[in-house]
């Protein structure tokens, strides 16, 4: 059974950083695009960023450009999300999700939910001002 599991969330002052981490049992990443998205209570989920698994290129939501960085280690089998320069507004469950290569490009669907194959539980983020 594919599995992904998140950990690094927790409390933070806002300006503070945290660094989740996405770790794939079952299959390797370089195989798959690997989203981040986060969900805030009473709002839907939302992407905040994905690293091809085509050619590296990454996007990220326009709220997070600049503070956020995604990146990986394949000789760990993990995605890495960066968080810098954290808000109040950026606490929220944070979830990864991967998607098979299979020839579709993830520059116009990566930040949709069912763009993606597989999904994590969620790490909390939790931001105080």
């Amino acid at each position: 059974e594919v599995q992904l599991v998140e950990s690094g969330g927790g409390l933070v002052q806002a300006g503070g950083s945290l660094r989740l981490s996405c770790i794939a049992s079952r299959f390797s990443f370089r195989d798959y695009h690997v989203g981040w998205f986060r969900q805030a209570p009473g709002k839907e989920r939302e992407g905040v960023s994905c690293l091809s698994g085509d050619d590296d290129s990454t996007y990220y939501a326009d709220s997070v450009k600049g503070r956020f960085t995604i990146s990986s280690d394949n000789t760990k089998n993990t995605v890495y999300l960066q968080m810098n320069s954290l808000k109040p507004e950026d606490t929220a469950v944070y979830f990864c999700a991967a998607r098979k290569r299979l020839g579709s490009s993830p520059r116009f669907n990566w930040s949709g939910q069912r763009w993606y194959d597989y999904w994590g539980q969620g790490t909390q983020v939790t931001v105080s001002s």
